[in-house]
This record gives structure tokens, sequence and C-alpha cells, in this order.
């Protein structure tokens, strides 16, 4: 079974059936049905036209859902005439996709759910996995958000700030569950780049193959968090980080610059340093103040002080952090780190220890724990 076939295929049978006159919360519904047939009878009997059977099997489950409803028996008698589509619109009805699921009127978090489950091919159980909450609470999300989207037409203008947005929540959902939401969003925005030409599309997915490149080090062989200093950069993927400065480079030379572009710039210092400590800091912070100008994002502020730090010494770096909300995620690590940089132990472990408290994962709690751990035994010898 080729799921990876089925996955692309998904967004191509869903915009069939709306433009036969589906809603497109009773399409993706069709369209799942359709699936579980799909890997129930192909093992045993694979299609020769996948698109095609597919597409006839959702379309049947969507018509026996019309047919249970008597009010929507014109509709369906209309519908039953429908010509079949010509071939050529798999791309458009991709990219339609992504604007319907990144709906203004829907929430992030709502958003990201529908995006995985209409365009990415992941079951309510997976994503419910990998976000860690009841399936039936996925399932009502989904169901809410279906419904939000279900009147606009597919030939509305969509907007690609928003779709970005989304892809960037999915990216950095990261490693969780039985599914790997950061190679769903690679995939996802592979296809966005192939469909639109959108430097700001380029500079996302930059981003994403050169943050993705570091995976192999991120982890040790416990599973503990790896920092970034630490990391052995003999296993990043250099195949994903050339990919990704090229791509990026072709993005950049079109001198519209954006806010993924320069998370791509930052990320792409950093693969070009054989250290930490041999990266161009200087010119690190001067990304982070391009970012902070299109941005004005605390997060980005944050990472801009912890460069300051690196770029200027530790005491810039906590001046830098000191104009900033301490309530922010991370500020306490990131204020840990420099205090240990500026020899200030007992603060930095205190801080380490505050940090792990409030972190909003277990391995960054665990990370944060081992650190005021170290300090501590220092401290203490």
């Amino acid at each position: 079974m080729d799921e990876a076939l089925l996955r692309a295929l998904i967004p191509t049978v869903i915009g069939v059936l709306v433009r036969r006159g589906a809603d497109f919360a009773t399409a993706e519904d069709a369209v799942q049905d359709a699936l579980v047939e799909a890997v129930r009878r192909w093992p045993d009997s694979p299609p020769r036209d996948p698109r095609g059977w597919l597409t006839t099997v959702a379309w049947r489950k969507f018509l026996d859902t019309v047919r249970a409803d008597t009010a929507r028996r014109q509709r369906e008698e209309r519908a039953d005439n429908e010509p079949a589509p010509g071939p050529g619109r798999a791309a458009d009805d991709t990219l339609w996709l992504y604007f319907l699921c990144a709906h203004p009127s829907l929430t992030p978090a709502s958003a990201v759910a529908l995006t995985l489950r209409a365009v990415g091919g992941l079951t309510t159980r997976q994503i419910a996995r990998a976000y860690l909450v009841p399936e039936a609470t996925m399932a009502q999300r989904i169901s809410r958000a279906k419904h939000t989207v279900s009147g606009v037409r597919l030939d509305q203008p969509g907007d690609v700030a928003t779709v970005l947005r989304v892809l960037y929540l999915v990216f950095n959902e990261g490693y969780s569950g039985d599914v790997d939401l950061a190679g769903e969003a690679i995939r996802l925005t592979r296809q966005l780049a192939a469909a639109t030409d959108h430097e700001e599309v380029a500079g996302l997915l930059a981003l994403m193959l050169l943050h993705h490149a570091r995976r192999p080090a991120r982890t040790g062989p416990d599973g503990g968090l790896v920092p970034l200093a630490e990391q052995d950069r003999t296993l990043w993927d250099t195949r994903l980080i050339a990919e990704g400065v090229d791509i990026l480079q072709t993005a950049l030379a079109r001198d519209r610059l954006g806010e993924y572009q320069a998370q791509a710039a930052i990320a792409a210092l950093h693969a070009d340093a054989r250290t930490v400590e041999e990266a161009d800091w200087v010119q690190i912070v001067e990304w982070y103040d391009e970012l902070v100008h299109l941005t004005d994002s605390p997060v980005a502020r944050l990472n801009r002080a912890v460069a300051v730090g690196q770029a200027d010494g530790p005491r810039a770096g906590l001046a830098a952090l000191a104009d900033l909300d301490p309530s922010l995620p991370r500020y306490t690590a990131a204020a840990a780190y420099l205090h240990e940089r500026d020899g200030d132990l007992p603060t930095a472990a205190r801080l380490y220890t505050e940090a792990a408290r409030s972190a909003s994962t277990l391995p960054e709690r665990d990370h944060l724990t081992r650190q005021a751990a170290r300090l501590n035994t220092r401290l203490r010898g």
C-alpha cells in the first residue's frame, strides 16, 4: 500500500467533489471513507487508475450521504449529471485546499488540525496522538473547523500568509505521536512551493529543510535533548542543508525579504559553521534585527538577545534581555544560559531549575533539569 500516493491524491479528489457540488465537510468525509476502502481493497486488487478509483468511490460515498437526506434530492440529481473534470486541476485543487484549511476565522490549532486531516491525509486518531488530546476532542475540533469553511467557495482568493503560518505551526509541532509532523509540514510545503511562485513560500521551505537537517543530532542515545552548541554536526544532513541554502539564495535574490527568509538566513549561518563558536554571530544579530523589524516578535527579540550574548559578550546579551517581558517562553532558560557564560553559576543554576518547572515539553524539562544539576555539582565541588 503506497501511503504517500494516497495522501497526494486526497486534495485532488476533495477538489473534484467540491467542484461537482459537494460542500467541503461532506466531501472530506466521503474521501476519508473512500480511503478506508482503499486500505482494505488495494493490497489484494490495486487499481490501474488510483485517482479515478478513489474519485469514483468517494463520489459514491457522497451520493449515499446525499440520498439519506431527502431535502438534498434536487442537488443530488443535478450533481449526478455533472461531467467528470478533466486533468490538470490537481495542483490548483491542492492550493485552494490550503487556503480553505487556513481560513482566517479558524483558530491556529483548528487550522493546523484541518490541514493535517484534509490535505495531509492523517486520521483523526493520528492527529489526536500528535497533539496529546483525546480522539473525541480532536474530532470535535476538526468538525467545527470543517463547518466553518463549508461555505467558502473555491473561486475566492486565498491568503498565502495565513497558509504559511499554518504550515509553520505544523512544523513547529515537531516530532510526536506516530506521525512526524515536521516531515508532514515539509511535504505539504513542497507541494505549495510547486504550485505557487512566492518568495516567502520558498523561504519557509528553506527554513524547514535547514532545521530538519539537524534532526539526527537533536537527541542523544537516551532520547534526551541535545542543544545546538553540543550537537555533533557531522550528523547533520548536508543534502538537506545544500537544498535549503540553494532555495534561500534564489528567494533572497528577488529582494522581497520576509520573515521566513530572514529566519532561514539565520539557520543557514548556523549550518555553515563547524562549531557554535565559529558561527558568524555578528551577521546573525543583523538578521535578527531584520526579523524584529519585519515582525516585532517578542520571540525574535529573545533569540536576538541570546545572539547578542554570543556576538558581544554575555553581559550585552543580558542587557538586551532586560528589555523583554520575563513571562516570555524560554526567557528564564535564556537568562540562565547567559548568566552561566558570564560566570555567575549560582544564579544560572537557580534559573535553570526555575525554567525546568515551566518547560512546555518533557525533553526540554529534562534538559534544563540536567543543566541545573550539572552546575549545582560544580558549586558543591
